[in-house]
Parts: C-alpha cells; structure tokens; sequence
C-alpha cells in the first residue's frame, strides 16, 4: 500500500520528523517528494508531500500505529491530504 500524505504550509523538519516516526514502524518505508511549485512562496513547505509505502501483510497493530502517529501530526499541524496511490 502507497500513500502519499500532504501537509499544506508544513516545514521540512517536520516532514523529516514524521517520516523517521513512521520507519521506526516494522515493515514500513517512507520518503520526500520535492516542491513541484515554480513559484516561491515562503509560507510554502519546502516538501512537497511525504509518501509512506507498506505491505498488505503489515499487522494490525503495525496498521494501527501508522494511523496513531498520523493522527497526532494532524492534530498538532492540521488536516492532511492523504492519496492512495
């Protein structure tokens, strides 16, 4: 499973915070995309999303912790749009 989880406004530290939270979860991988904007905007993230990548056969409390982790980061930093990819 592939999604790919957007932060509108979220700094790159952040970012980086999220992903190492998510890969201390067995079985998952988690990478940056880069600002696709030719525009600059200093309110803008320098990220452009943070994509998670996992198996199917990932256990449930593997699954469960993914949507704990998330869960906080929206409440702290807002709502996320998250895309199945």
């Amino acid at each position: 499973m592939k999604y790919e989880i957007e932060f509108p406004g979220l700094p790159l530290a952040v970012y980086r915070e999220i992903a190492a939270h998510l890969r201390q979860v067995s079985g998952v991988e988690t990478g940056l995309t880069t600002q696709q904007s030719q525009d600059f905007d200093y309110n803008q993230s320098q990220v452009g999303s943070l994509w998670i990548d996992y198996s199917e056969m990932v256990t449930a409390t593997a699954d469960d912790r993914i949507k704990q982790i998330l869960a906080y980061y929206q409440q702290k930093y807002g709502k996320a749009v998250i895309t199945n990819h």
